[in-house]
């Protein structure tokens, strides 16, 4: 009896497919390395939005699929490359993110122990780096994450029509993998900079859009001290140092700088992402 549901579990793994999906822009810098650790995936589906540089022409290197069209946001975008994958199960990375063959492989081996195939997300964890260096703790909020609902089953996850972070509506949590994504954030500092502006300037643009009354000005000075204080303390990015500060810092500012562009600026395009 033992030997049996051993070989059927087998059997069952053999059977169970997962699509990774990629949404990017102007990604010609990270897509080489990205697609080649997704050389375990069953399919690769690679949504290009509106991309002006040599993306495609790397992508043509690997074996994926590529689509390529025109969003106004980065929800309606990836919801729309959901639709194009071909299996039930899901994999989400961006092309700045790696995942491994050992993720994959763990991926499935979860999924076949499910009592329900049919539905539910797992949340994958995050090593994130700027340049070479590894920054494990410390991330949340707007500013960056330790894990993320990536592994799903395609109509378990449903992305929000936002600019910028859009919300999620997820059904059925299965569990947590062991084994992470490695995510290059930012290159240095400087690359931090320029992701806070473009980050502020697409969030000040949804706050704009939205019905809600933006609240007065000492309520925004208070949550941002409060992300500072949840990320250098309650998550601990005091461990990593100036880096924790760094990161704290920046969680800060984009909730005081987006409010600030959104009272202050008029209505402009959409930043790129």
């Amino acid at each position: 009896h033992k030997i049996y549901i051993m070989w059927n579990r087998m059997n069952s793994k053999n059977k169970i497919k997962i699509s990774t999906l990629i949404v990017a822009r102007n990604e010609e810098k990270n897509i080489k390395a990205c697609l080649e650790s997704l050389e375990a995936a069953d399919e690769i589906i690679l949504l290009l939005d509106r991309s002006t540089d040599c993306t495609i022409n790397i992508a043509k290197n690997f074996n994926c699929t590529i689509f390529e069209g025109s969003w106004i946001s980065e929800g309606i975008r990836r919801n729309e490359g959901i639709k194009k994958c071909s299996h039930d199960w899901i994999l989400e990375i961006d092309a700045d993110e790696r995942a491994s063959k050992q993720l994959i492989d763990e991926a499935k081996n979860k999924i076949i122990k499910l009592e329900d195939t049919s539905k539910g997300y797992f949340l994958v964890p995050f090593d994130n780096y700027i340049g070479n260096k590894r920054v494990r703790y410390g991330w949340g909020a707007s500013w960056g994450v330790t894990s993320k609902p990536c592994l799903f089953h395609k109509n378990s996850k449903i992305w929000g029509d936002e600019s910028i972070h859009p919300s999620l509506q997820l059904n059925y949590k299965q569990g947590v993998l062991v084994n992470r994504i490695d995510h290059f954030v930012d290159k240095n500092i400087s690359d931090m900079i320029q992701r806070l502006d473009r980050y502020t300037s697409a969030k000040a643009i949804d706050l704009r859009k939205s019905s809600k009354k933006l609240p007065p000005l000492w309520i925004t000075v208070r949550r941002s001290l409060t992300r500072f204080y949840k990320c250098y303390i309650t998550r601990k990015g005091y461990k990593e140092k100036g880096w924790g500060f760094l990161n704290a810092s920046f969680a800060a500012l984009f909730v005081l700088i987006s409010y600030l562009k959104a009272k202050l600026e008029n209505d402009q395009e959409s930043p790129k992402s």
